[in-house]
C-alpha cells in the first residue's frame, strides 16, 4: 500500500459505480479520470470526469477488461491511483499487482488477498481452516436423489453467472454442462462446484473494512435475499429479524475470514442462513459491493473515501461508529420482469425520483435524460435509497418514491420494486431466496382495473398531443375547447400491444364518464377522475412519435400511434424465431442444421445481453428448415434466428 497522498484517480469502470467513485473524488480535491469504450464515448461517467481515455472497441472483452489498456489510459493522463470499482477487473489479482508494478496506487486489498479469494472452492477451504461455517461440498459425479435439491456454482465467478439448481438426476449433466459452458464464457474458467441447496434461505451479509495497521471493522450486516436469476434486486442494512447471538456471530466470522488473509481496505463475506438459523459461509467479494450505500446510510460513512484513506496508510479508529436507523437499497433496471426479465435497450428520455433533494432518498446512476441504455453491459439504471429510523418507514419512503418517479422511454422494473416492497412477506422482515419464485405471477399480473387506467392514461397523452407548442398551455373546459373546433377528436394508440382508441371533445363528454379535463399542456395533464384530481406526466419522442405517459395513479406506459412499429411477428412465416432482444449469439445446440429434427421447448440457441443468457426455444416439435445465426453473431431485434417446420399431425 502506498503512503504518498493520492492526487489524481482513475476509476477502472463505468456507469453508475464510477460516478458514484468520481463524486467522492471531487469532494476530497482529487483530479477524475474516466475510461470508456467506444459504446460509452458520451456516457455519464465520461462526461463527469475531468479527463477521458478510450479503450477502443465495445465488448468489454476488448476494453473494460483489458487491464494493460487501463494502466497505459492511467500513465498518459497522469494518475497515480487506480479504483477498480465493482465486477470487471475488481478481483483480479493479476491487475491489482500490475497496477503496483507501473507505480500507480491500488485501491483495493493486497493481491494475495484477491487471490485466496478468487476461486470459492480454494476460499472455502481457508475459512474451513479459520473455523468459519461451511455447506459440504457435493461431488456432481456421486449424487444421488438424497443430495437434491443441489446448487451448481461457477468456481471462479459470481452474479448469477455459471448457477444453476437442480431437483432431477435426470437433469444433472445437462445442467452441469450449461453452467460450466457459461462459467467459461463469462471468467475464463470453466470450474462448477455443486453443494446443497438450502431452500427458503437467506442470504445475509457482512461489510468489513480493515487498514494495514491490524484494525479489523465489521460493519453491520445486510440482507440480499430478494433475487432474480441469483442477481440481486433489493438489498437492506441492517438485516431484519436476525438474533444478536446470531448477528454477532456473522460478525466474528466475517473478520475470522479476514484476518485469514490478511485483508485490507473493504470487502464483503456472504453467508447463507438456513431456515433453522445456521449460518454457512457463502463467499468473501474482495472489493466494494453494488449495496455498499445501505451501510454507509446507517454508519454515516463513506466507504470509498475510507477505501482512498486506507490505500494512503491511514490507520482505522479501533471502533467504528454507532449504527442509526434502517436503510433499504432497490436496483431499478431496465427489463421486464414479466418477459423471463427481459433487459430493454433504447433511449432513456427522463429518469427521475422524487425525495432526493430533501435527503430520504438518495439516488445513484451512470444515466442522464436522453442517454441510451445499449446491449453491451448491465441493464441497470440505478440505485435508488431510502434511510430512515426504522425498517418500516425507510421500506415506505423507499416505495414512495420509487411509484413517483418519471421514467420515460424504457420498460423497467419499477412496479415490480414497488409492489415488492408493500408485499406482507416483505413487511415481516424475513423474505428469503425463493421470493420471487413464489410470487413472481402475481407481482406481475396487470393491476385491478389496468384497462380503465391505461384508457385515461391514453386519453391524457392525447390531450398532450393536440396541445400547442411548449410555452403556450390550453386551457380546457368541460363546457369546450378553447381556439379549437367542437368536433370529436380521435388517437389510436398501441399500448403494451394492445390498440386504444381514444376520443375527446365537448359534442360527446360520455366518452371518458366521471372525468372532467382541468387543463393540458405539451408535458402536464391534469384531470379529475370520479371527483380527484389527478396530474399525469407527459413526454414526446419526436424520432418515434412515441408518447409516454406515468402518475402515481396509473403508472407509466408508452404510447405508440397506429400503425407504427407493426410487431415483427406479424410480417413472418410461422416458425420462425424471431430474437426478442439485441444480443449476441454465445452458443448453438449441439448438431443443430437445417433438416435436424426438433421438439417442442427444446432449447435451441442461447443469447446473450447486458450480461445475462436468454435461451431460444423451439415453438414446437418438427424440422428446422433455416438457421441463420451463428456462434459470435451480434443480432438486433427482430432479427430472423432460425425457422422450423412444425410437424403435420398423422
Amino acid at each position: 500500500m502506498t503512503q504518498q497522498p493520492i492526487t489524481s484517480l482513475l476509476v477502472a469502470n463505468r456507469g453508475e459505480i464510477a460516478v458514484r467513485i468520481f463524486r467522492t473524488a471531487r469532494a476530497l480535491g482529487l483530479a477524475t479520470v474516466a475510461v470508456h469504450s467506444d459504446p460509452d464515448a458520451d456516457a455519464l461517467h465520461v462526461r463527469e470526469a475531468d479527463a477521458a481515455v478510450r479503450l477502443p472497441g465495445a465488448a468489454p472483452a476488448d476494453t473494460y477488461l483489458r487491464g494493460d489498456l487501463v494502466i497505459k489510459a492511467a500513465l498518459a493522463a497522469g494518475a497515480d491511483a487506480v479504483h477498480p470499482g465493482y465486477g470487471f477487473l475488481s478481483e483480479n489479482a493479476g491487475f491489482a499487482r500490475e497496477v503496483s508494478a507501473a507505480g500507480l496506487a491500488w485501491i483495493g486489498p493486497p493481491p494475495e488477498a484477491i487471490e485466496a479469494m478468487a476461486s470459492k472452492t480454494r476460499a472455502k477451504e481457508l475459512m474451513r481452516a479459520a473455523g468459519v461455517p461451511l455447506l459440504d461440498p457435493v461431488d456432481p459425479a456421486a449424487a444421488t436423489a438424497a443430495d437434491l435439491p443441489l446448487l451448481l456454482k461457477a468456481a471462479a465467478g459470481g452474479g448469477g453467472r455459471g448457477m444453476r439448481v437442480v431437483r432431477d438426476l435426470d437433469t444433472l449433466k445437462e445442467s452441469l454442462d450449461a453452467a460450466c459452458a457459461e462459467a467459461a464464457s463469462a471468467f475464463g474458467d470453466g470450474e462448477v462446484f455443486a453443494e446443497p441447496y438450502v431452500e427458503r434461505g437467506r442470504h445475509v451479509e457482512v461489510q468489513i473494512l480493515a487498514d494495514s495497521h491490524g484494525t479489523v471493522w465489521a460493519l453491520g450486516t445486510r440482507d440480499c435475499s430478494l433475487q432474480r436469476r441469483h442477481q440481486k434486486v433489493i438489498e437492506e442494512a441492517p438485516a431484519p429479524a436476525l438474533p444478536d447471538s446470531l448477528r454477532e456471530s456473522l460478525h466474528t466470522a466475517a473478520v475470522a475470514a479476514a484476518r485469514a488473509v490478511s485483508y485490507q481496505g473493504a470487502g464483503t463475506v456472504e453467508f447463507l442462513v438456513a431456515a433453522d438459523g445456521r449460518p454457512y459461509f457463502l463467499e468473501m467479494n474482495t472489493r466494494l459491493q453494488v449495496e455498499h450505500p445501505v451501510t454507509e446510510a446507517v454508519f454515516g460513512l463513506d466507504l470509498v473515501a475510507l477505501q482512498l484513506r486506507i490505500a494512503e496508510g491511514a490507520a482505522l479508529p479501533l471502533t467504528p461508529p454507532e449504527p442509526a436507523g434502517h436503510a433499504v437499497e432497490a436496483r431499478l433496471y431496465a427489463e421486464d420482469p414479466a418477459r423471463d426479465w427481459r433487459p430493454q435497450t433504447g433511449v432513456l428520455h427522463t429518469l427521475a425520483v422524487p425525495g432526493e433533494a430533501g435527503g430520504t432518498v438518495r439516488v445513484d446512476t451512470g444515466f442522464a435524460d436522453g442517454d441510451t441504455v445499449g446491449i453491451h453491459y448491465d441493464p441497470m439504471l440505478a440505485k435508488v435509497v431510502a434511510h430512515a429510523p426504522t425498517r418500516a418507514e425507510a421500506v415506505r419512503a423507499l416505495a414512495h418514491a420509487l411509484a413517483g418517479a418519471r421514467i420515460h422511454g424504457l420498460t423497467t422494473n419499477r412496479e415490480l420494486l414497488v409492489r415488492s416492497l408493500r408485499h406482507p412477506e416483505f413487511a415481516t422482515g424475513q423474505p428469503d431466496t425463493g421470493f420471487y419464485e413464489r410470487h413472481l405471477a402475481a407481482l406481475t399480473e396487470p393491476a385491478p382495473d389496468s384497462a380503465g387506467r391505461t384508457a385515461l392514461a391514453a386519453l391524457a397523452g392525447a390531450l398532450a398531443e393536440a396541445a400547442p407548442a411548449p410555452g403556450a398551455p390550453l386551457a380546457l373546459r368541460l363546457g369546450g375547447w378553447r381556439n379549437l373546433r367542437s368536433q370529436p377528436q380521435t388517437r389510436r394508440y398501441t399500448v403494451a400491444g394492445t390498440e386504444h382508441e381514444v376520443r375527446y371533445g365537448p359534442v360527446d363528454p360520455g366518452e371518458h364518464p366521471g372525468v372532467r379535463i382541468l387543463s393540458a399542456e405539451r408535458h402536464l395533464v391534469v384531470l379529475e377522475v370520479d371527483g380527484v384530481r389527478r396530474t399525469f406526466h407527459v413526454k414526446h419522442n419526436s424520432n418515434t412519435s412515441e408518447v409516454y405517459v406515468d402518475s402515481p395513479f396509473t403508472g407509466a406506459h408508452t404510447l405508440t400511434p397506429v400503425p407504427r412499429f407493426a410487431d415483427p411477428q406479424d410480417r413472418t412465416e410461422p416458425g420462425s424465431l424471431l430474437a426478442p432482444m439485441p444480443g449476441t449469439v454465445v452458443r448453438v445446440a449441439e448438431g443443430l442444421a437445417p433438416g435436424a429434427a426438433v421438439t417442442a421447448g427444446q432449447p435451441l440457441l442461447w443469447l446473450e445481453a447486458m450480461k445475462m443468457e436468454h435461451r431460444i426455444v423451439s415453438p414446437a416439435s418438427g424440422t428446422l428448415t433455416a438457421l441463420h445465426a451463428a456462434l459470435g453473431h451480434q443480432v438486433e431485434f427482430g432479427a430472423l434466428l432460425a425457422v422450423v417446420q412444425e410437424e403435420t399431425p398423422a
